[in-house]
């Protein structure tokens, strides 16, 4: 517990880690996928459904199981299992269960698919998708976007927003850590602290040193850059984003410095202030279950001085409860 208190963001991308280091879900012991087909099979074909023992075998496996799953039902019931689910599921628990069944890359697709599907763009999910996902996972998702969906990820962007807000996004998206992660480069942070701050000296904000600089630097270094500049101007990075910039690119803009210092920290926040949205807390839960929802956990603790475990407990009913309880997986003390 006490490594995980020290976890910062830095560590997701060390790749001495491998998926799954700091989740909650983990590898099922002793799997055996033709038993866990069989039994879903059963499960689906049973009067109603049995919906129990489709949360509690699906929200038990690592994705890669559930992909075994999936073509072990296939082999076995000579049909596709997602079709099966979607048709014995309803509402949230559809959605969620599905999400389950989805490669990462392919979750993280209809993640940024929702967030500009209907009228109007959701800003803030759509920057929080991209701000917590690395570069090559952000690769993976730009490939199952069109695989999913027949459309490029970056046409559907620039035509799902504008201007500067535009070029924020698609640099995000493309995101490139160009400085160097051996040694801690004073003179580059020096460099990038005072860009930004004269980026807002002007009579008119100039956003292009903002968007170069907090895109193309690791976590690290911007930490360092944003708290020099706080140094510097004698105020939060934040509310130097909120006093200066407007629209969407402040939003944008507020969403990239609120989860450059911890990632896990920004999503505690997204939680507690989102937790009766569903479909959010399904989208972090689902997304970062196998990747560093433990910390997550630990700073939503901090934060509500309540576990997440227990918030949960709290707020939804039914299966629903049990498949989010399941990915959570166990209380905070």
């Amino acid at each position: 517990m006490e490594d995980l208190l020290k976890y910062n963001s830095s560590k997701r991308n060390s790749e001495a880690m491998w998926w799954g280091t700091l989740g909650t879900v983990r590898p099922f012991p002793n799997f055996n996928a033709e038993k866990d087909a069989r039994v879903i099979q059963n499960a689906l074909e049973s009067k109603g459904s049995d919906l129990n023992t489709l949360v509690r075998i699906l929200t038990n496996r690592n994705n890669a199981q559930r992909q075994s799953i999936a073509q072990s039902y296939h082999n076995l019931a000579k049909k596709e299992l997602c079709p099966a689910l979607k048709k014995a599921l309803s509402g949230g628990l559809e959605q969620l269960i599905l999400g389950l069944m989805m490669t990462p890359s392919q979750f993280e697709a209809h993640r940024l698919r929702q967030t500009m599907e209907g009228i109007g763009t959701d800003e803030e999910g759509l920057l929080a998708v991209l701000c917590t996902k690395t570069p090559q996972q952000l690769k993976d998702a730009t490939t199952a976007y069109k695989q999913e969906f027949g459309r490029y990820l970056e046409n559907d962007l620039i035509s799902e927003t504008s201007k500067d807000f535009t070029k924020l996004v698609l640099a995000i998206l493309k995101k490139e850590e160009l400085n160097s992660k051996e040694n801690v480069d004073y003179h580059l942070i020096n460099q990038d602290v005072k860009a930004l701050n004269d980026a807002l000296n002007g009579k008119k904000k100039d956003p292009a040193p903002w968007i170069q600089v907090l895109t193309t630097r690791d976590s690290n270094h911007l930490s360092r850059v944003l708290s020099g500049l706080e140094d510097l101007r004698g105020e939060t990075v934040d509310k130097t984003v909120q006093s200066h910039f407007s629209g969407d690119l402040k939003v944008g803009f507020q969403t990239l410095v609120r989860s450059i210092p911890s990632i896990p920290l920004f999503l505690a926040q997204r939680l507690n202030n989102n937790i009766k949205k569903s479909n959010l807390v399904m989208g972090i839960l689902i997304s970062h279950s196998e990747e560093d929802l433990l910390c997550v956990r630990i700073e939503y603790r901090k934060l509500t001085n309540t576990s997440l475990y227990s918030t949960i407990q709290k707020e939804y009913k039914g299966e629903m409860q049990q498949a989010l309880l399941a990915l959570c997986r166990s209380e905070d003390i």
